[in-house]
């Protein structure tokens, strides 16, 4: 590891933990060189999850894509952000723990569907009608009749 301040390869781990967060070790360390201390994380490397999307493109799983496509459904409802990150960290937990590398965007759908129908039925609406691609108000019709 370099010494940010003045990049010798020369230095020693003075203290070690856990992040605040427990995904990562923090490690304290000294530079033999210059005596300066800095910080350092190491983290597990992360295999990127792949989406395959309807058209059979792939792309890198995007939590970012999750909520913006939820907080979209849930606006001017009262739901708490907190609801929807403790979500979103469930979505992707349940997906990395599938052990497939690839998954196909149909399933994570369903799954942000059936959260969406347990939490509030206007927002499980708005986002079926994406979804869905609703054409007409008989698609729409249709879905309400479903949930009644």
């Amino acid at each position: 590891m370099k010494c940010p301040y003045c990049r010798d390869l020369n230095n020693k781990v003075i203290d070690s933990r856990l992040s605040k967060d427990g995904t990562a070790i923090r490690r304290r360390r000294e530079c033999l060189s210059c005596q300066r201390r800095f910080t350092t994380y190491e983290y597990i490397e992360d295999i990127p999850l792949m989406i395959i999307k309807k058209d059979k493109r792939r792309e890198i799983f995007s939590r970012d894509k999750v909520r913006a496509g939820i907080q979209k459904a849930c606006e001017k409802r009262e739901i708490s952000m907190n609801v929807i990150e403790s979500y979103i960290d469930e979505l992707e937990r349940d997906l990395r723990e599938s052990d497939a590398k690839e998954i196909p965007s149909t399933i994570v759908g369903e799954k942000m569907m059936t959260f969406l129908h347990g939490l509030d039925k206007v927002a499980y609406v708005r986002f079926a009608s994406v979804y869905r691609d609703f054409k007409d108000v008989t698609d729409f019709e249709n879905e309400l009749k479903t949930l009644k």
